[in-house]
């Protein structure tokens, strides 16, 4: 991955959250939140 195509990536997560908190309202961080949570548990499962 370049370093360009990072930038681009982190820009749109930004804009993504930025969009969600002053106009969409749907908490996506705290539902990216839970979501990954359920991913490390099911991840130490198979541990």
């Amino acid at each position: 991955m370049t370093n360009q195509i990072a930038i681009a990536l982190v820009a749109l997560l930004a804009a993504l959250l930025l969009l969600d908190h002053f106009w969409l309202h749907l908490g996506l961080p705290l539902l990216i939140g839970k979501q990954f949570d359920r991913f490390i548990e099911y991840l130490s499962f198979w541990r």
